[in-house]
């Protein structure tokens, strides 16, 4: 039996790159929200240039006022300490509010934060509850993180079925360490078993990962 890796992905999701682009449509009504892409795009540059002085300066405005993607940037930054001096229950400010908004990354990111009791009271209710919410949308990361609880019985159910379908899923989209696991639990499982976690897999992508 190979040794068991059941550890939590622990990466944290990096910065959004740039606002989505907008239809014709949209820019000729949310005339602010160019105005919002402007503004992220200089943060943006500077931050890659690091000058995260500059970046703070661009994006906490705009976090203020609600954009998601800003109030994600703006989390990572108090989460490592670039810019700002390194505050956790700041970082779970911003993640939670881009979360609430539907930002998988930030989802997954608040997941860690519970995961690890970093800015909060751990709590692996509210780990499992943001690990699934940015699974959902396809984070191979927080999917990964689902099938270790399974695996383990941390806030859910021991379930070696679904520990398999989240690391199946998580592997199919990159994820090396749940293709290691998968590869593990394999061992630990009836044939059946596996065919069972392999048609619920199959059937979770169908429902684009909803209500899996």
């Amino acid at each position: 039996m190979g040794v068991l890796l059941w550890s939590i992905h622990i990466s944290k999701a990096v910065i959004f790159p740039t606002m989505k682009k907008l239809t014709l449509a949209l820019l000729l009504t949310l005339t602010c929200a160019t105005a919002w892409a402007a503004d992220f795009d200089k943060g943006l540059a500077a931050y890659e240039a690091g000058d995260f002085a500059t970046a703070l300066a661009e994006w906490k405005p705009l976090a203020g006022q609600g954009y998601a993607n800003a109030q994600y940037n703006l989390a990572l930054m108090y989460d490592s300490g670039q810019g700002v001096i390194e505050d956790d229950k700041e970082a779970v400010k911003w993640y939670r509010l881009a979360a609430e908004q539907g930002v998988a990354n930030a989802q997954y990111n608040l997941g860690l934060m519970y995961d690890s009791g970093q800015g909060v009271i751990q709590d692996d209710k509210e780990a499992a509850k943001w690990y699934r919410l940015a699974a959902e949308q396809g984070n191979a990361d927080a999917q990964s993180n689902l099938g270790v609880m399974y695996a383990t019985g941390q806030s859910v159910i021991q379930d070696n079925v679904y520990a398999h379908m989240w690391w199946n899923l998580a592997a199919a989209s990159g994820s090396e360490k749940a293709r290691s696991n998968k590869n593990i639990l394999v061992k630990q499982m009836t044939s059946q078993d596996v065919s069972k976690a392999q048609d619920l897999a199959r059937e979770c992508v169908k429902k684009n990962y909803k209500l899996c």
